[in-house]
């Protein structure tokens, strides 16, 4: 049973629970996709049906970012941890490796998925990069068969919400590949490009400031966690 936080169902599981899951979800038949919503997303699903669908449809849905565990707790349904997507593609990453399977990297900027592709196979000896593709196109159809041609078995959708939970929903059937992973901006950090938060920043649930103090300009998109927080009380005075 999954724990709503207004209106999105997040799957209670610990890390390695979450990693496990995602393995499974490679060696079972048909496809399977995973998204990774934090307050920001959250608070666009409420405001947005199409994306709101598309995440709770999703095989896994795991709470990336402390705003969405403290929100869980203050509604008395308390999750077991946060569950970054970046951590969570490194243990995906690792298992897949042991067993040689194939991961393709869609989105960023053009040459960042290419130059996280030859970092990520030499981080994770035996991963097979299938294949890479910016995040700057127009014709769905084209890009979703060409990763059905490159035969990976695994597809990191890195487009930004909501448009990358839209697109798993939408055409991940069409890849072929058994799982696709919603992962946001984690291709720059894979590539270099984007410095992930210090291991203290994010141990303490400060990631969000860090990235806030690197980047001012995202001060607009960095209220929905206040806002998040006050439809979080709201609800729980309706209960």
């Amino acid at each position: 049973m999954r724990i709503d936080v207004l209106g999105v169902g997040f799957d209670n599981v610990t890390m390695e629970e979450a990693v496990n899951r995602g393995m499974e979800l490679l060696h079972r038949p048909g496809t399977h996709y995973v998204v990774t919503p934090n307050p920001e997303i959250v608070e666009t699903c409420r405001e947005n049906l199409a994306a709101r669908q598309a995440v709770n449809r999703a095989d896994l849905v795991l709470p990336d970012g402390i705003g969405v565990v403290i929100g869980a707790k203050m509604l008395g349904t308390p999750l077991k941890e946060k569950v970054p997507g970046i951590e969570f593609a490194a243990g995906l990453m690792e298992g897949m490796a042991k067993e040689g399977l194939s991961l393709y990297l869609l989105g960023a900027q053009s040459g960042v998925a290419e130059k996280a592709g030859e970092k990520l196979a030499a981080k994770y000896p035996g991963l097979k990069i299938a294949g890479t593709h910016d995040g700057y196109f127009e014709e769905d159809g084209a890009v979703a068969e060409a990763i059905r041609q490159s035969g990976a078995d695994c597809v990191f959708v890195c487009l930004g919400a909501p448009k990358q939970e839209l697109w798993m929903a939408k055409h991940g059937e069409t890849t072929g590949a058994r799982l696709l992973c919603g992962l946001g901006g984690s291709l720059d950090v894979f590539a270099g490009v984007v410095e992930r938060a210090p291991k203290f920043w994010s141990d303490h649930g400060l990631e969000w400031f860090y990235r806030l103090c690197k980047n001012p300009w995202r001060a607009k998109r960095m209220m929905k966690l206040p806002l998040f927080l006050v439809h979080v009380r709201k609800e729980k005075g309706r209960k």
